[in-house]
Order: structure tokens, then C-alpha cells, then sequence
């Protein structure tokens, strides 16, 4: 089965990617929106996820879906999942979303054209451009090319 590609934003007054290093993994839970959640619902083990600082509008670093969707604990409703992810790497450099605004690679991305969504799909392609642009080589575990790569031949 293929791996798919997520984004998962957080406020980083509440929950920051450096936390989540400093923790190593975490059920992502409390998401209360339908669309989020069908897409948690459809993240799979070893899933990679972009983690977005909402408040400050850049993509920040890497983590991995380490289970798949389960109850979530916040809630007495079943309906609602939750997934535990684990922090994989910072971005070299954090990539804003002024930046993938002006990349027509992300015309199309749910970030730019849902931009309220908090847990969206990001396609393989965006993945790796995003990477490039994070000065970023993922660090084992990934089949994505490397940041050099995806820059030599991403739309931009």
C-alpha cells in the first residue's frame, strides 16, 4: 500500500513541534471538525505528516502516523478518532505559507484552497517540494526523494 502524505496543524502557543521532539510521540486528539476527521480516519502506520504552527502560518518539521485512527479519548462520541503521530525532524527552514501561496506547485493544495481545515491530504509532489524549499533531506524511513531532488524538478 502507498503512503500517503498529511498536514496537521497546531496552534504553537499549545502544542509547538518542538514539544512534540521533546516528547517523541502524542495522540493527535481533540479535532472536531467532520472533514479533519475523515481525514484522520484515513491515515495508515508510517504515514508522514507536515506539522504546521498555525499562528505563526509555516510548515515546521516532519512527523510520522506511529497508529492508526482509534477512539478518541476526548470524546464520548465513537465518531470521533484520534492518531498517534511521532516526531520525525524539524525543516531546516521553516517554509510560510506566504511562500507556498507564491508556489504554483501548491495551486491546488488543500492548505491553500481550505486554509480553515486543520487536518488536510497533501499530495506527494507538494510533499517533496515543501521539503525542498525546507532545505530539508528526509532522514530515513521515506521513499520521497531527497530535498535536492524534488527541487530539480517541482514547478516553482
Amino acid at each position: 500500500m502507498a503512503r500517503s502524505y498529511w498536514l496537521l496543524k497546531s496552534e504553537p502557543e499549545l502544542y509547538p513541534f518542538a514539544q512534540l521532539v521533546t516528547e517523541k510521540k502524542t495522540l493527535w486528539e481533540g479535532v472536531r471538525n467532520h472533514e479533519a476527521r475523515n481525514n484522520l480516519a484515513a491515515m495508515a502506520k508510517s504515514d508522514l505528516v507536515l506539522f504546521y504552527h498555525s499562528h505563526d502560518s509555516e510548515v515546521v518539521g516532519i512527523a510520522r502516523v506511529t497508529a492508526a485512527a482509534r477512539p478518541d479519548p476526548t470524546s464520548d462520541d465513537p465518531r470521533w478518532v484520534a492518531v498517534e503521530i511521532e516526531a520525525v525532524q524539524p525543516l531546516a527552514q521553516p517554509v510560510s505559507l506566504a511562500t507556498i501561496r507564491a508556489d504554483r506547485a501548491f495551486a491546488k493544495c488543500k492548505l491553500v484552497t481550505h486554509s480553515r481545515l486543520s487536518v488536510l491530504p497533501v499530495e506527494p509532489r507538494q510533499f517533496e517540494r515543501l521539503l525542498a524549499l525546507g532545505r530539508t533531506r528526509l532522514r530515513g524511513g521515506g521513499r520521497v526523494r531527497s530535498a535536492k531532488a524534488a527541487g530539480a524538478d517541482a514547478p516553482g
